[in-house]
């Protein structure tokens, strides 16, 4: 078994500060820790593949090629001394599945893995797993609802909810917002604009939206939708 003293000794320092862990450098997993750097989180990555991780040398905080699956290898990485960790390998089940088996088992406080399907996603909940996360899908349906052209963003906050990025439609131009009615006729509301000369400001029933101008909006997907269709 591979020992990792000055690893271990870098990855608890990492631990102590704003970090997360990243296990599996694939296409999300390298996308993920790129951004939680950018965003100024230090990142421990961790990959099976030599290649990979030579990739990533300077990149991460910390990037380690190790076997995940190992109970004394998390250890030795200080793994278990993370408050976050994600496991996003997403070409071997079995080795997805055994990880966030093993994080659960450290009594790591909060566990992300990504599942490639929904049959590996429920096997990941039924271990404990505290988010369970589709890319694939969930890019897809995000796309979907893009590519109708009737938002210019658009999130799905949980299952039923959403949020939507769009220019306001004729029914709420000129208008102060309170006056619209919109919450009881459409069943959204507006939570914030911007204007093509200012930045983002939180939309209040005073606010007066033209054309020209973007607005957020959230409420029940349906909802969301058939408001992002009007014009």
């Amino acid at each position: 078994m591979a020992k990792f003293p000055l690893f271990s000794e870098k990855s608890r320092r990492i631990a102590e500060a704003d970090s997360v862990a990243v296990i599996g450098l694939g296409r999300f997993g390298s996308a993920l820790a790129e951004e939680l750097m950018a965003s100024g989180t230090e990142v421990l990555g961790i990959d099976a593949s030599e290649e990979i991780v030579q990739s990533f040398n300077g990149t991460l905080t910390q990037v380690v090629r190790a076997d995940a699956t190992k109970e004394e290898v998390l250890r030795q990485l200080a793994v278990d001394q993370f408050d976050r960790v994600v496991v996003a390998i997403g070409d071997d089940v079995q080795a997805s599945i055994l990880t966030a088996s093993v994080l659960l088992h450290l009594n790591v406080p909060v566990v992300w893995a990504k599942a490639i399907s929904e049959q590996h996603g429920r096997i990941l909940e039924q271990l404990g797993v505290h988010h369970v996360i589709f890319p694939e899908k969930d890019m897809g349906r995000r796309v979907a609802h893009l590519v109708r052209g009737a938002a210019m963003d658009y999130l799905e906050v949980e299952r039923g909810y959403a949020m939507a990025k769009i220019a306001p439609p004729q029914v709420i131009r000129g208008i102060p917002l309170g006056q619209t009615g919109i919450r009881k006729s459409h069943g959204i509301t507006v939570t914030a604009y911007k204007t093509l000369e200012e930045q983002w400001r939180n939309a209040d029933n005073q606010t007066v939206v033209n054309e020209g101008d973007t607005i957020l909006i959230v409420g029940p997907t349906a909802q969301v939708e058939a408001f992002a269709q009007l014009r």
